[in-house]
This record gives structure tokens, sequence and C-alpha cells, in this order.
């Protein structure tokens, strides 16, 4: 029986046509099939494999922390110095309101966190979202999104949702004293790496200071240098009341965080008891991996390089098929005039040995999220590739 056959016998399935690659290893920013074809990643599993695979700070830091111990208690009952160190060094690098970290298993936990956070701490109900969001695949998350065909299905949902458009400042007049919290990415992702407006984000926190909303910052995939600083929020002069993260923070390993300020996070400890709770979030091999992996982004300074490896994508991938490149850093996405441009870069990529892959709503597009500790070498090896095989599709 082949590899992907067993794989779409016991695997729940996400799509039917899943790219099928087997793999036997990986390092740096080369994925590995078992003929031992070196592919080059320009995907990160999805801005997730933040320093690179398998870097040998993570597993230092992993193996370390398996000597000591693993699970031992809930989240927030013991004191884990793993966990705390972590948690003590994030916040060193946040704004003074950032100080308090709930640490989960996921991005879209991370979210279901701050979403109770805020309804907790307002007394409010309403939540305001962006159009075209995507904040994750569970029920709360899932309850913000706008895109009935994908929310249809697993109706009803949370009540008291409501959407406005990204970057359109008349629509923050919908935000009123009634509204518990607004929350959208700081950087649109699933709608193809939209950048707020100059001044947007500043308006929205102006409006949400106004009715006493709380904002929330949607950072699970800009943050941790990916967009040319730690954080997305820090171009855009906009500090939210709770900043949500996760993806690239644990260098590949499974992990989300919300935090706000300590008075405000306090609501989940006594508004109710127990407010918020989780077995394994907070877990120390996982702290340990998140702190090696920040440490290791803040020591090479990779978030000044990701501004750099733009500059070079940006003059080398001209061509006319590309319509245009959005995002900032090394969250970027290539944007054609058809769906099956996108779709033809990325299988045919995969021929040739060069892993890309689409965005959620944007079909025309492709994204562009490597390691941050890719080459200039590599990031030209892959444009490279990718004008070939656009020049190929245009002769045919």
């Amino acid at each position: 029986m082949s590899d992907l056959r067993r794989f779409k016998e016991v695997l729940a399935a996400t799509t039917q046509d899943p790219l099928g690659l087997s793999i036997s290893k990986a390092k740096g920013s080369y994925i590995y099939d078992y003929e031992n074809k070196a592919y080059l990643d320009l995907v990160a599993g999805v801005s997730a494999v933040s320093i690179g695979h398998s870097n040998p700070v993570i597993r230092r830091a992993v193996n370390k922390q398996l000597k000591r111990h693993s699970h031992v208690m809930v989240y927030g009952e013991f004191i884990q110095e793993s966990v705390l160190t972590y948690a003590e060094l994030l916040t060193q690098h946040l704004p003074t309101t950032l100080n308090n970290v709930y640490l989960v298993n996921s991005g879209t936990e991370a979210i279901e966190g701050a979403l109770k956070l805020a309804r907790a701490a307002t007394g409010r109900t309403e939540i305001i979202a962006a159009k075209n969001n995507y904040h994750g695949n569970t029920m709360g998350s899932l309850s913000l999104m706008d895109y009935e065909e994908r929310i249809a299905p697993f109706r009803p949902l949370l009540p008291d949702v409501k959407h406005i458009s990204f970057n359109n400042t008349k629509d923050l007049e919908l935000i009123t004293t009634n509204t518990a919290a607004v929350i959208v990415e700081t950087i649109q992702g699933g709608a193809g790496f939209i950048l707020p407006e100059e001044g947007y984000l500043e308006r929205l926190r102006a409006q949400c200071n106004k009715t006493s909303s709380l904002l929330i910052l949607d950072e699970i995939q800009p943050g941790f240098g990916r967009t040319g600083r730690l954080f997305g929020f820090e171009h855009f002069n906009c500090v939210p009341d709770i900043l949500v993260i996760g993806k690239g923070m644990a260098g590949g390993l499974p992990v989300g965080a919300f935090i706000a300020e300590r008075s405000l996070m306090q609501t989940l400890s006594t508004a109710p008891k127990l407010g918020h709770i989780t077995t394994f979030g907070g877990h120390p091999v996982i702290a340990a991996a998140a702190h090696a992996t920040l440490t290791y982004i803040l020591k090479h300074k990779l978030h000044n390089q990701a501004l750099e490896h733009e500059k070079t994508i940006r003059a080398l991938l001209k061509h006319e098929l590309i319509k245009e490149i959005r995002g900032k850093g090394l969250m970027l996405a290539l944007v054609f005039e058809r769906e099956e441009i996108a779709n033809y870069l990325v299988l045919e990529g995969l021929k040739n040995k060069l892993v890309l892959f689409w965005l959620l709503y944007e079909k025309r597009a492709v994204r562009i999220t490597p390691p941050l500790t890719i080459s200039k070498k590599e990031i030209e090896k892959g444009c490279t590739i990718i004008l070939d095989l656009l020049n190929r599709y245009s002769v045919n």
C-alpha cells in the first residue's frame, strides 16, 4: 500500500487532494523525502517554523527540559522554571501594558481565551471582527468569520458578532459602548496578506478608547519577527489591550498565548474562578522551545533580516504574471490575475522541489513565508524556480 493511500486510510482529511509529500527529515530551509530529494521550503509550516527545521538550539532546549521533567500539573498551579523564564523574556520585549501571559496550545485556543476575557471583563457581549478574517477553526474563532460557505454547516455559532471592513474608517462608527471587543489581524492573512492603511489601526485604537471597548490584535502569523519587527503592530503605532500569538513562537512546536495587562487578565481567575483552564497549556517542554526560539530571533536579529530578504524577493520576482506582491518582511503573497496560475505554481513548484502554498480566501495568491533563517542564496534559488515556472506557463 502506498504512503498516500495509508495516509488517507487512517488520518482524517482536510481536503480530498493533499499535496502528499512523504517526509523523511527536514533541516534548515529544506524538507527531504524518502529518496533524499531536497525541497526548498518557502512555507515554513505556514509561518510556524521560524528559525529553520531541526534547529539545534530547540533540540538542546527540549532535551534539557525533558531530562528535568515534562508535564506535571494543569496550567496555573505549579511553578515551572522554563514556563516562568519564557513569560519573563517575552514580556520584556512587549509594551508595559502587555505584561501578563496566558500560555495555551494553539493560536485558535488563544483566540477563544481572548474572546472570553473580553466578555467577562467588560460585561458586554458584542464582538466586532473584520470581514475576510481568519482567526482559527474552533467554534469561537469560526464565529468571527463572515465566509458563509465555511461557517454554514456549523451554525448556530456565537451570537452578537458583527463585521466591519478592514481599512474602512467609516465602519469604525459601528464600534459603540455595546461592543466588548474588536478583533482584527494586524495583517490580514487568509484575505491575501493585506496591510492596514496608514493611520487605520491608530483610528481603530482611538475608537476603542472612546467606547471603552477592548482591542484584540491577532498576531498569530505576523508575530516573532516575520514582518521585520518582533511584532507586526510595532509598525503601526497601535498597542492592543489583548495580544494573541502562536505559530512561529516555538519554532514549529504547538503553542499559543494571549497577553494582556495583569489586572485585566485576573478577570479569568476571579470572575469566575478558573475562567479559562487548560491541561497542557504552558507545557514546560514547549516553553523551553519557545524561549530558545525567541532568544535565537533576538540574538541573530532575524526580524531585521526579514526586511532585507523582502527587498531581495521584490527585486527578483518581476514578471508579467505577478500582478502584485503583498505583505511585509517574510510574510509575502504573490498575487496573479487568475486562480489557475496560483494552482499551477504550487503544484508545479512541488514537482520542481520547491514548497509553496495557497492562501485561504484569496485564491489568486501564493504565499512566501519561509523560515526566517533562510539565506539570500536560498531565496535567489527559490525565485529562479518561480520565474522559470512562470515563463513556462506563459509559453504554454
